[in-house]
């Protein structure tokens, strides 16, 4: 137990707690609410005492679109 006390979690050791990404949570079919096994149905961002968190549920945001370069933006 001692020797993972110190690891560094999957996307940083400063996690929020929100129910979208939760043990006990589970999104709705119209994934604006999640349902949970031990508070019933609550907001995506809702925590409770009882949040585990679980790297697998968070869905990574996209990267934005590079910009378009041409010749001309790089003559003087």
């Amino acid at each position: 137990m001692g020797l993972f006390r110190n690891s560094k979690k999957l996307f940083g050791n400063n996690i929020s707690p929100a129910c979208e990404y939760c043990e006990f949570g589970n999104r709705s079919s119209d994934n604006a609410m999640i349902l949970c096994s031990k508070k019933g149905v609550v907001s995506p961002y809702y925590s409770c005492n009882k949040f585990v968190y679980m790297p697998t549920k968070r869905i990574p945001k996209r990267r934005p679109n590079l910009p378009q370069y041409t010749s001309d933006d790089f003559s003087l």
